[in-house]
């Protein structure tokens, strides 16, 4: 088969997990369709974003969003489809009759902070281009230890902040909370930013998964009651022959054992908070 312009786009992305603080989505996935780095960058929030122009399709996401596209061949020009996830493009392309083409290694992801561009099929693989929208400068703080931890819990309360404008004020909120410095700084900043916004801390719980007691919980008791926050504390009791790191492949999509564990570990959190408290984000 000859390059070809992609013929089809089928997004099959879920447009209400966007979360946009400055702009609408339509205004959102404009920018993606322009292609502009400096208007991508300007997208304040969560998001995977697909948009065409013309000739060109243009992908892009943040961090916290996964994004796959798979190009299938068809006799009418190529078909890109576009996911959140793998098992999302399978059965796409078997309503279409294009099953033989797919193998989940096929797929491929759309690296955080960069425009993916699209415009011909290569053979066997597209040949996109890629420009990253989101360049930070390096070291440029000062080396004092204390303006640079200002710094970051500024910017955590700030995001925090805009999160928790959005969630309706009645609604429960839980931390995943191990104890450590990354979630002892996440719960201690949540609980921070709610008194400031005039929100009820008592909606705020630290969940800590507990598999027959272990140093998660041991570590997470000790953090808080030495702030005189033991009241926050709420262990997740799971049974050790409960975790299935298949269960966790399927989930995420992945095999590398470290993030396969951290899965297997968060899937079981989850599902003690959904079976204790169905309520709670």
């Amino acid at each position: 088969m000859q390059d070809r312009p992609v013929e089809r786009v089928l997004d099959l992305t879920d447009p209400s997990r966007n979360r946009l603080y400055n702009m609408t989505l339509e205004q959102a996935r404009e920018r993606v369709a322009r292609g502009s780095t400096e208007d991508v960058r300007g997208i304040d929030g969560s998001f995977a974003l697909v948009a065409r122009d013309g000739l060109a399709v243009r992908m892009a996401r943040s961090l916290d969003r996964p994004l796959r596209y798979f190009l299938a061949k068809r006799v009418d020009g190529p078909m890109l489809v576009v996911a959140d996830r793998i098992d999302t493009i399978h059965p796409c392309l078997l309503a279409d009759g294009l099953e033989k083409q797919f193998q989940p290694s096929y797929t491929r992801m759309v690296p955080a902070h960069y425009v993916v561009e699209i415009r011909l099929v290569g053979c066997p693989d597209p040949e996109p281009t890629y420009t990253r929208f989101f360049t930070p400068s390096r070291n440029v703080l000062p080396a004092d230890p204390d303006e640079i931890g200002r710094r970051y819990v500024g910017a955590l309360a700030e995001e925090i902040a805009k999160w928790l404008r959005t969630v309706p004020p009645a609604e429960p909120i839980g931390v995943c909370f191990s104890g450590g410095v990354d979630s002892g700084a996440v719960f201690l900043v949540t609980q921070h930013v709610l008194r400031s916004l005039g929100m009820s801390p008592s909606r705020l719980k630290a969940f800590t998964l507990s598999i027959g007691g272990g140093e998660d919980l041991a570590q997470a008791r000790f953090f808080l009651e030495s702030l005189g926050l033991g009241l926050f504390l709420e262990p997740v009791e799971a049974n050790p022959e409960s975790l299935d790191s298949r269960d966790a492949v399927r989930v995420v999509e992945d095999y590398k054992p470290l993030d396969v564990e951290s899965a297997t570990m968060a899937l079981a959190l989850c599902r003690g908070i959904r079976e204790r408290y169905p309520g709670w984000r």
